[in-house]
């Protein structure tokens, strides 16, 4: 089981609300966590860095946005991540999409609260009736009872906390149980760099994390993003511990540092499991069955590799879930262990 510190503040930045398009409040939470730790805090638009003593000896991102919805007039509620990238279709390019579609009723009977997007004042609490895509205009459209009075442009997060069933922690975990573990980390001694990024879910990350490393990066920006990974159940998510890729739809990642945290996998005997290859198996046996590929996920770093014409290289470290993009994504105790565990040995801490 993680230490009871790190379970402490996983529980107190799950509530703290952060829908995409409308983090400024979760930054504010993270700023005063970090500041605590001794860890040096600047903000940039859509970015928090967090520095220690040794800022390029180790460099980690986590974006930190959570799904939730957007107020877009009277008593009308959108899914805010494709409100915030501007998006007026779902052309069902993306894991986030695909399942998107499939899980409109996820959502039904959750309790959900309006807040202040620069404060994280409380606004009002509610509760999502029904879900469903509109025909015409191509969004997800949800119908609430409670947040009748609301204006136009206010986040609505959903309802949040963290419980831990059969040795798994659950909760709307993408992405905050990573930020978390970031922050644990300057609680033993990291001497490094964290990004927290906003706007992930929307595919708008990458262009903060990119702006920083032209203004402030060295010549080797070799960069760790951790991020949850979904399987379709338990078992498939309990099969490793720890999920490596060698590249995404956008990008193949930094071979050299791929093979590093397989290396220390296999030195620290932690299980793990390539995402793109078992992607890739999986849609062997679905064209085997006449059924369409599915995608290979849409990361934070393959979009930066991908636009930064070799400025920025790096790799990925992932928690296998369940439940992705719900209020019950979970991850085993084993996997978190791992997880922490090889942030620790990556930082040389």
């Amino acid at each position: 089981m993680p230490s009871d510190d790190f379970i402490d503040l996983l529980k107190l930045l799950i509530r703290a609300p952060s829908v995409v398009g409308a983090e400024h409040s979760f930054f504010r939470v993270l700023q005063r966590e970090l500041e605590e730790r001794g860890a040096k805090v600047t903000w940039y638009e859509g970015l928090l860095v967090a520095q220690g003593s040794d800022p390029f000896s180790t460099m980690f991102s986590a974006h930190i946005d959570r799904h939730g919805l957007v107020c877009t007039g009277p008593n009308e509620f959108q899914y805010a991540a494709f409100v915030s990238a501007n998006r007026t279709d779902l052309l069902n390019n993306s894991v986030s999409e695909e399942l998107m579609t499939k899980v409109t009723e996820r959502f039904n009977h959750e309790e959900i609260y309006a807040y202040e997007p620069w404060s994280g004042v409380y606004r009002g609490k509610g509760t999502i009736k029904s879900s469903y895509v509109c025909e015409f205009r191509n969004n997800l459209i949800f119908e609430t009872e409670g947040l009748e009075g609301v204006v136009a442009g206010t986040p609505i997060a959903f309802k949040d906390q963290l419980h831990i069933v059969d040795n798994r922690l659950e909760g709307q975990l993408d992405n905050v149980i990573s930020a978390a573990a970031l922050v644990h980390l300057f609680d033993h001694g990291f001497k490094g760099t964290a990004f927290f990024t906003a706007q992930e879910e929307a595919g708008k990350s990458w262009r903060y994390l990119l702006e920083w490393f032209r203004r402030f990066g060295g010549s080797t920006n070799r960069l760790f993003v951790v991020d949850t990974s979904p399987f379709p159940n338990v078992d498939a998510a309990n099969e490793q511990l720890l999920v490596l890729r060698e590249k995404d739809a956008n990008a193949t990642f930094n071979k050299d540092s791929t093979q590093l945290l397989e290396e220390l996998c296999v030195k620290n005997k932690i299980s793990y499991l390539y995402k793109n290859r078992y992607v890739e198996n999986e849609n062997a046996k679905r064209a085997e069955q006449g059924l369409p590929p599915s995608s290979l996920g849409s990361t934070e770093l393959g979009r930066i590799i991908a636009a930064s014409n070799g400025l920025v290289d790096g790799t990925t470290i992932q928690i296998p879930t369940i439940g992705y993009h719900t209020m019950h994504e979970s991850a085993a105790v084993e996997s978190v262990d791992a997880f922490l565990d090889m942030l620790k040995v990556v930082s040389n801490i």
